[in-house]
Order: C-alpha cells, then structure tokens, then sequence
C-alpha cells in the first residue's frame, strides 16, 4: 500500500469527504482527488500538515511505517459513543413505559433528562485523544436520528394534531397518540421513519466519498 491508499484510508477512517480534506489542508478538493488516484503527491508541507491532522507520523504517510502506538485508556470515543447510546434508548423506553403505565406528564421529563446525560457522556468521549472520534460520531449520529428526536417530535405532533382531551399533559406525551384520525396518525410515522432513514442514507453515502 502507497502513499495515495493510505491517504485515503486515513480519510475514510475518519468519516469525511475529499472536500473536508482539501479545506483541511488549504487545496482542492482536485488536488486530493489525484494525491488518492497517485497522479500526484503530497509535498513535504502538506506530508507534515495531513500527519498531524491524522494524528500520525510522516513515516507511516511516505513509508507506511507503522507508529509506535501509544497506551490508551480503557475508554475510548468509540467506547463512549456506545455508551450514550445505550443511555439514550433507556431513557426513551423508560418515558414511554411510564406514560403507558401511568400517563403522566413527568415521563416525558424524565425521559428527556436521560436523554441529555446519554448524549453528555457521547460529548465526554469526544473531547478524549484518539483516532476514533470521526467513526464514534457517525455511529452515535446514525443510531440517535432515530432516538433523540422521537419525544420532542411526538410532542409536536400531539399538540398539533390539537384533538386531544386529557389537556397539557397528553399534549407532552412522549409518544404520538392516536385519536381521531388514523391518516394523520400513520402520516406521522410516515414522516418520521422516511426522515430518518433519508438522514442515515445521506450520511453513509458521505462518508463513502
């Protein structure tokens, strides 16, 4: 492997396009393009500047050797972007239990709290030394469309749909409620599910540039 495949690989493992690199290292994205295709190479400014972007060495750019990797910690982003998940799917499924359970309001709060220290804990992890923090923030974005949006628009959606009898505190339930309509019920998920597979599908094919 050359000086070009590992270039590109290098960009690839951290979830960004020809053009972010060429912003990142002041050329065009052409100029990237042909560093990744071996029609040119980088010169010793830019072999300088792309390794401490990396956060490699020069010699594992111009001669593929391997850095002496340094002792990490047992946490990484990646790690820690697993981790907020995991906290942000409890919070979800714990407000939608209690408001099936009990129907009160303060499911939605509780759930919403939850939500905010799962997504800190992913923040947390991005502020940690690493090569992962690129590939832990497309995992953590490409599972949490689907999660962290849900009570917020759910609540959106029960106050518009403006049909509701139980009051305020229906209108803040953590899940789309089904009244009258069952059109305007199925087009919220609709919606919903087409947004977020339409957010995931563009983010993939991003990061395959």
């Amino acid at each position: 492997m050359g000086i070009a495949e590992r270039i590109q690989q290098l960009r690839k493992s951290r979830g960004i396009s020809q053009e972010e690199l060429a912003e990142k290292a002041g050329v065009s994205r052409q100029a990237v393009s042909k560093w990744e295709s071996g029609q040119s190479t980088p010169d010793v400014e830019k072999i300088s500047l792309l390794s401490d972007f990396f956060e490699t060495t020069t010699d594992y750019l111009i001669k593929g050797i391997e850095p002496v990797k340094e002792s990490e910690g047992k946490w990484s982003a990646v790690a820690f972007a697993g981790a907020g998940t995991v906290v942000n799917a409890i919070g979800l499924i714990f407000a939608v239990f209690i408001w099936l359970e009990q129907q009160r309001m303060y499911a939605t709060g509780i759930g919403l709290a939850i939500m905010l220290l799962g997504t800190g804990i992913f923040f947390t992890g991005q502020l940690l030394k690493g090569k992962e923090k690129a590939k832990a923030k497309q995992l953590f974005v490409l599972v949490n469309i689907w999660i962290l949006p849900f009570i917020p628009l759910s609540c959106c959606y029960n106050i518009w749909n403006g049909r509701l009898s139980g009051g305020i505190y229906h209108y803040l339930a953590p899940v789309p409620l089904l009244v009258n309509s069952v059109r305007t019920y199925a087009l919220y998920w609709a919606v919903y599910i087409g947004l977020c597979a339409v957010a995931d599908i563009a983010m993939v094919r991003k990061n395959k540039v």
